[in-house]
């Protein structure tokens, strides 16, 4: 059986939401009211596959706000390969 790490503040998530978008961002904190995130990136098709777009265009990429719980249809942990594209693209490093 393998056991997953779930996720902490800190970590690179999916979060599928009830409208059908898929949101790679990186955790802050996580209540009841919802998942308080920043640096949140949509996936987008791409020429060369799934890429990252910004989710929100007119607040700074720095701002962190809460996506409500009722909102959300799942989260878990970035698998590695989109979490490394993740990085790259809000922080400019490469992994």
């Amino acid at each position: 059986m393998l056991i997953e790490t779930p996720y902490k503040n800190g970590d690179a998530i999916t979060i599928k939401l009830t409208s059908g978008e898929e949101i790679v961002a990186r955790l802050e904190e996580e209540t009841n009211e919802g998942l308080k995130v920043s640096k949140p990136m949509s996936l987008t098709a791409t020429q060369e596959g799934i890429g990252l777009a910004p989710y929100v265009f007119t607040i700074s990429p720095e701002t962190a706000f809460v996506i409500k719980s009722h909102a959300v249809v799942c989260v878990a942990k970035t698998i590695e390969e989109m979490a490394t594209q993740y990085i790259q693209n809000t922080t400019g490093l490469a992994v």
